[in-house]
């Protein structure tokens, strides 16, 4: 089932579009979410962002209206080669950083020079993983909720720290190359959308 993630002012047009595409749709809500099915079969359900239930009326006016993001939350994205950590009010940035760190690749060497590599890859992305843990107990102090994304074992490592551990992660994952600042900006944009799966007949 296709998903796609819908920015939330463009919403009520993405509904419209739908509507027109396929003669037609009526709109319901049930469990927490917002309904749409068209007479050619076609159907779609939407999921606020952040973990939200909808507990308002069919409407995608009103659905958009709910989409609003916590007071406080953050964004946490490791991978290998980096990470970048980001604290929002609303949707605004309040505190950031981010940080590359050189893991070392595979070797094809064999035997004893095989193992060197591979204790000193682990240790150079424990060490970057430490690093990424420090900036975000740091700037994600006191926030609750969180959306995640790059590699998964390696933000599972992060969220290891005890400090991070009243820290809750919701959908959607992101899925990111190696952080960079143009990376962090969309990875913001998309953990407000609104996460849609769709079946066209």
């Amino acid at each position: 089932m296709p998903v796609v993630l819908v920015p939330t002012p463009r919403w009520e047009r993405w509904v419209a579009n739908f509507t027109a595409r396929h003669g037609g749709a009526e709109l319901t809500v049930a469990d927490g979410t917002l309904r749409g099915q068209a007479g050619d079969g076609s159907h779609f359900t939407a999921r606020l962002p952040f973990g939200a239930t909808y507990a308002g009326v069919p409407e995608a006016g009103a659905f958009a209206a709910a989409a609003r993001p916590p007071g406080e939350w953050g964004v946490l994205l490791v991978r290998k080669g980096g990470f970048a950590v980001a604290r929002l009010r609303g949707d605004s940035l309040v505190e950031h950083k981010i940080g590359q760190r050189h893991v070392q690749g595979r070797t094809k060497a064999g035997g004893q020079s095989q193992q060197r590599f591979a204790r000193r890859r682990d240790n150079q992305a424990r060490q970057a993983y430490e690093a990424a843990a420090d900036h975000a107990a740091r700037i994600l102090a006191g926030v609750r909720v969180a959306v995640a994304g790059g590699d998964r074992g390696a933000v599972d490592a992060v969220l290891g720290d005890p400090r991070l551990s009243s820290l809750t992660l919701v959908d959607p994952w992101l899925a990111v190359p190696d952080p960079r600042r143009a990376v962090l900006d969309a990875a913001v944009l998309e953990a407000q959308a609104i996460e849609v799966d769709v079946v066209n007949a």
